[in-house]
């Protein structure tokens, strides 16, 4: 009620109610400060420098004219009349690095100068692309709300990374079929705000397809790799092994992909990485996800120590909800305050001293509930999620358009994710 009636920022909320909690159910006062300062220093101890690390990939990505030079691509391969497919594509490669909303607004001149060529609705393209874009935010690394819920749960990024990949493949598929069946069929005129030329001059200056994509895919295959090996050890030459293991190592290979990152401009200026440049910028818009994570990390702290937590987790392994639980409990807090960070964050906190309990103890079912979560996350934007308006004002649609051809589909998007892990949890667990 405080973020959605009174626009309270979530990092004061999640704070509060931590203290409150602590109070209401007796905590000793020392209990409570203990609680308080190792909840936020050892959530951004593991998670802060990846989030910084990725929000600074994502911005030259996105400030360099990458992004534009990935989504011509993709274009070339999908071919420039599937515009709704290529859209959804390239919004799922974009929101890996770049925040949805900056992906959306970045995409959106593009993906309204192809669908007037095309000479279809705006609205099916539209909504292709930021339920592309909303999948990768809620589920795949390095993108920072996934990345915290692993964090946060002690999950292995490496194992997520694996199970995130084919899971929100699926996802985008239910939220393609989607754009492309129903949503397509609402007439909205596009309008391009940039004409051709400009269009042809950006991506003249913008770097090559496959030097943009390296700041992301080089983490991410350093990342899987390093589980890889751990999942299989003593295969390798033990100097070699040790040797993927610290590439693999998030932050190390993050910070490989920052350096790649600052190869993408044609020339690196000094500016770019000033803090009233492209690095400042996008430092600034990490600092309240930071601080949103470190509340979340305060809130799972004084859950735990409660006792509470146990007593709930028993209570509920006896429902037998199984991976159902995570999703239904991220779901319920992204549809009641919006942020789809804050809902991985928080559900993601209330479910840490739940695991052992509801029998989440291997890695892999860790990873499962991350991305249980994730799935829950995306699930229903609408007129409290800010990505709601951006989708909807950038597009045209009106308010009851946006929840009948967006806010469905994020509902769709979200139970495809959780359909398809469910049936990879039967079949492995």
């Amino acid at each position: 009620m405080l973020t959605t009636r009174y626009d309270v920022h979530p990092f004061i909320v999640l704070f509060l109610v931590s203290l409150c909690y602590g109070f209401l159910t007796g905590m000793p006062l020392q209990k409570i400060i203990d609680s308080v300062n190792e909840g936020f220093g050892n959530t951004l101890g593991s998670i802060g420098l990846l989030i910084i690390l990725g929000v600074i990939i994502g911005a030259f990505l996105e400030n360099s004219g990458g992004a534009y030079k990935i989504a011509d691509k993709v274009l070339g391969i999908t071919g420039r009349k599937r515009v709704p497919v290529a859209m959804g594509i390239i919004g799922y490669l974009v929101s890996i690095p770049v925040f949805a909303d900056s992906g959306f607004i970045l995409l959106s001149p593009l993906n309204k100068s192809l669908s007037k060529k095309a000479k279809i609705s705006l609205a099916g393209s539209a909504v292709a692309l930021a339920l592309g874009l909303t999948v990768t935010h809620t589920l795949v690394p390095p993108t920072p709300g996934p990345i915290a819920a692993a964090g946060i749960l002690h999950a292995d990024l490496g194992l997520v990374m694996m199970l995130a990949i084919p899971v929100s493949a699926v996802a985008l598929v239910g939220g393609l079929l989607f754009a492309t069946l129903y949503s397509a069929r609402t007439y909205i005129d596009p309008i391009p705000e940039v004409d051709a030329e400009e269009m042809e001059n950006r991506l003249k200056e913008a770097p090559g397809a496959f030097k943009s994509s390296l700041p992301v895919l080089v983490p991410i295959i350093l990342i899987v790799l390093r589980s890889i090996v751990r999942m299989y050890d003593n295969l390798l030459d033990p100097g070699l092994e040790h040797f993927i293991l610290f590439l693999g190592e998030p932050v190390i290979a993050l910070l490989i992909g920052m350096f790649l990152a600052f190869l993408l401009p044609k020339k690196l200026k000094s500016h770019m990485v000033s803090t009233d440049g492209w690095v400042g910028k996008a430092l600034a818009s990490a600092a309240s996800i930071i601080l949103i994570t470190g509340a979340g990390g305060i809130f799972g702290k004084v859950l735990q120590n409660s006792g509470i937590a146990d007593l709930l987790g028993k209570t509920l392994s006896g429902i037998h909800m199984g991976i159902w639980l995570p999703f239904l409990m991220a779901a319920a807090i992204k549809t009641a305050q919006g942020s789809s960070t804050v809902a991985l964050i928080t559900a993601a906190s209330i479910m840490t001293p739940m695991m052992s309990s509801l029998g989440f103890d291997t890695g892999l079912e860790k990873a499962m509930v991350v991305l249980a979560i994730g799935a829950g996350s995306s699930v229903f934007s609408h007129a409290n999620d800010s990505f709601f308006w951006v989708v909807t004002q950038l597009t045209g649609l009106d308010t009851q358009q946006g929840y009948r051809l967006f806010s469905m589909g994020t509902f769709v998007l979200g139970f495809s994710a959780v359909s398809t892990l469910y049936l990879i949890y039967l079949i492995t667990l």
